[in-house]
């Protein structure tokens, strides 16, 4: 995993991406905007006076730039807080900005996730569609996204909102400077100019199209609900047909990569990517689906939608039937055998699982603690923690949608034009 561009400030704009330098005046109140505006975003409705100690700037400056933000949509005046104060009491400031979100279009191997979320982090609209993506060309599954993409832009319009930006989240080894997609081998992708491709079928009104892996996008979106724990380094790791990961240590986002292709698997068995024994070849989804089930089983069915394939499975294991429960504790096993190589390795304190390893996180997650419990060097090492992801299957979405947010939080004045039917 390589270390993300940018700076090593704390928070997930310092995460994705430097901030501007302050050469001049007008730079300068631009980060200063940006500095408050990411305050109330990761500590939540604060007082002016609390703005000014936390930042570090006069109180004066502080509510010129609140005065802004307010006229800008952006935050809010919020109730007068009474408590523990001696003389006039102050008044609340807390982030808004309900007017604008940020697009995620998640694809996988069997799906394609549509998600928006406003400033705030709220979803205002969520699709999924179930798709058996390897069956169609990459300008076929494009189209796909680019008619859920509009939707979505349709709907959040009719309610007054404005999108700052899609974000395309694709497995595999992504350029995101140039919107490539360089390999995705459970795709059968190529060198394909994915960003490019879905801007020009999305048509000259639409929003910026940026491009992310979907190992990244699930830890940034993992890394701001955590924050609000003070929880500041993790690995996460996704499962699916492919497994990916990424890490955010020091409040910085370390390239994610195709972790699925450790040489981990036992058994040797063969891996799309043309290698044996990779890891998601024991873990991923399809070794999953494989070992609960014979392929005429409706949840090998990739035209039915994965939430409700995976559900069928959680029931079965619920209700006790051996062959989901054996399959469970087959992946509980090698997946601890992976992650033991990442804590050796990153020693971090805390793992989130995500994708299908989350929805069976009550059969995945105690089982594998046990053996990174048993498996440190030392019984007063640091504990590391393994959690699954409490954001569903569309964590990775979210990621790609909060993306397209972070220029508002580095900016505040690159917001979009509010609509003038946007609500108060």
């Amino acid at each position: 995993m390589q270390e993300a561009r940018g700076s090593g400030t704390t928070g997930a704009a310092g995460i994705m991406a430097g901030y501007p330098d302050a050469a001049d005046k007008g730079s300068m109140r631009r980060n200063n905007l940006g500095l408050v505006l990411r305050l109330l975003r990761e500590s939540g409705e604060q007082s002016r006076t609390r703005i000014a100690a936390v930042a570090g700037l006069p109180k004066a400056t502080v509510s010129v730039l609140v005065t802004e933000l307010i006229q800008r949509g952006l935050a809010r005046e919020g109730e007068l807080d009474r408590a523990g104060a001696v003389g006039r009491p102050h008044r609340m400031v807390t982030l808004d900005g309900r007017w604008v979100c940020g697009v995620g279009a998640e694809l996988g191997v069997d799906h394609i996730t549509v998600l928006a979320v406003d400033l705030s982090g709220t979803v205002v609209h969520e699709r999924r569609r179930g798709i058996d993506l390897p069956e169609l060309s990459p300008q076929e599954t494009l189209h796909e996204v680019a008619e859920m993409v509009r939707a979505c832009l349709r709907e959040i319009g009719a309610r007054g909102m404005s999108a700052a930006g899609v974000t395309l989240v694709t497995q595999g080894e992504v350029d995101a400077g140039s919107g490539t997609v360089l390999v995705a081998t459970n795709f059968g992708w190529r060198d394909v100019p994915a960003a490019a491709e879905l801007r020009a079928r999305l048509g000259p009104a639409a929003p910026p199209v940026l491009l992310a892996n979907d190992a990244e996008s699930g830890a940034l979106a993992e890394y701001l609900r955590a924050a609000a724990d003070d929880v500041r380094e993790l690995v996460y790791v996704t499962g699916g047909i492919g497994v990916g990961g990424a890490s955010l240590s020091g409040g910085k986002l370390l390239r994610g990569s195709e972790i699925g292709h450790m040489h981990v698997d036992r058994r040797e068995r063969p891996c799309a990517c043309g290698r044996t024994g990779c890891w998601e070849t024991a873990v991923g989804l399809q070794a999953f689906l494989d070992a609960a089930a014979d392929r005429t089983d409706r949840v090998h069915d990739r035209s039915v939608d994965l939430a409700q394939r995976l559900d069928e499975l959680l029931a079965r294991a619920d209700r006790g039937e051996p062959r989901t429960l054996a399959a469970l504790a087959l992946i509980a096993d090698d997946l601890a055998l992976g992650l033991g190589i990442l804590v050796d390795v990153l020693n971090p304190p805390r793992i989130v699982l995500g994708g299908y390893f989350a929805v069976f996180g009550r059969y995945l997650v105690d089982a594998v603690q046990r053996v990174l419990d048993e498996r440190r060097i030392r019984p007063t090492a640091e504990r590391v923690v393994v959690a699954a992801s409490t954001l569903g299957l569309s964590n990775a979405a979210q990621g790609g949608a909060y993306l397209t947010l972070e220029g508002i939080f580095l900016d505040p004045t690159s917001a979009p034009e509010r609509r003038v039917d946007a609500g108060a």
